[in-house]
């Protein structure tokens, strides 16, 4: 029997790779999301958590990020 999964293919370094794939062993979305494990940078993710998970990076980079000048 063929098993046929929609997804998208995520290209990014392998340290984003590596947050995603503990978000997805976690559960952080609630559900498992990555389908394939491909290489150093690349993952098979199913497509109906694409922006969801883009929110979640966002947030992160937004936490990592700190302001750059003298803004007051």
């Amino acid at each position: 029997m063929v098993n046929v999964l929609k997804g998208v293919l995520v290209e990014c370094d392998p340290t984003v790779k590596q947050f995603l794939l503990h978000m997805d062993e976690k559960g952080v979305l609630g559900q498992k999301f990555v389908i394939e494990d491909l290489d150093s940078t690349h993952l098979f993710v199913a497509a109906n958590i694409i922006k969801t998970l883009e929110s979640k990076l966002w947030e992160l980079m937004d936490k990592l990020s700190f302001p750059v000048g003298n803004e007051q």
